[in-house]
């Protein structure tokens, strides 16, 4: 009793940088717990579910069937040229970047029972959001996969420069965590904003449509973040490895969001048990 009053006593006497550095690193000491929760959420989520999250791989592969068939035929594409690109793509938008921006917007409202009936650093529901969408995304890969076996076509060893620009993704979706997980916590119209705003970045991004179709403008995707984050991990997965170009753009406007998140969630985090 005593040793808790006193760590009670030090942590009321800590500056908000202090408290937020120490929640990062109980974080770093029970992220165990974190993979722990998150997968037992995917458990959950499809408990009594013949295939589970399998369904959403059956689901993403339909989609990129029909869409390859569709797509390739309106921008006059070769199918075997078009359906290895649109496969990887879409799923690591919608299993990737997108899953990571939408979840993080939810990751401290949907765990309120928990940080209200036990205390937690609130870090932990982004290891714990992480790994949900890990678990998924990894689940997703399997359509691409299958495309590249059906038309052989292969990184080879460049498909390991793509860790890289995993790694950043994970590192952005705590970032996400921090900043949006806090200020929709505060402002519940936020997810819906950012839902809307995602679905034009959709559009803007090359996804379903590829970046050579731009002709010259093409160097203008350079500006656009999320083409250069999802370039990262699709270029080398595609045989063709990003340019420096782009590896700047994704570490440099990754280091601002993260900046921003983490100035936002030092102010904001004493108050955030009474916001959600």
């Amino acid at each position: 009793m005593q040793n808790a009053a006193l760590v009670a006593g030090v942590k009321k006497r800590m500056s908000p940088l202090g408290m937020a550095l120490a929640d990062l690193v109980e974080t770093a000491r029970l992220w165990r717990l974190g993979v722990m929760l998150g997968v037992l959420d995917i458990r959950l989520r499809y408990r009594g579910s013949a295939l589970g999250p399998l369904w959403m791989t059956v689901t993403s592969a339909l989609m990129v069937a029909s869409m390859g068939i569709i797509y390739s035929t309106l921008f006059h594409m070769k199918l075997g040229a078009y359906l290895p690109f649109l496969a990887l793509s879409l799923m690591l938008w919608q299993a990737g970047l997108s899953s990571l921006i939408s979840e993080s917007c939810e990751c401290f409202v949907s765990a309120e029972e928990s940080i209200r009936s036990v205390r937690q650093p609130f870090l932990l529901q982004a290891v714990r959001m992480l790994t949900r969408n890990a678990v998924v995304f990894g689940l997703n890969l399997i359509v691409p996969f299958v495309v590249f076996v059906i038309f052989g076509r292969w990184p080879g060893f460049d498909a390991v420069l793509a860790l890289p620009g995993l790694l950043l993704w994970m590192l952005d979706g705590v970032a996400a965590c921090m900043l949006l997980g806090s200020l929709c916590a505060r402002f519940r119209d936020v997810p819906p904003i950012i839902g809307s705003l995602m679905q034009i970045v959709f559009y803007v991004t090359p996804i379903i449509w590829m970046p050579q179709q731009m002709g010259p403008n093409s160097r203008l995707l350079i500006y656009n973040p999320f083409y250069a984050l999802l370039e990262i991990v699709r270029g080398p997965l595609l045989g063709t490895p990003p340019a420096l170009s782009v590896w700047g753009m994704a570490i440099g406007s990754s280091l601002v969001f993260g900046l921003i998140a983490t100035v936002v969630f030092v102010k904001v985090r004493a108050r955030l048990v009474f916001w959600i």
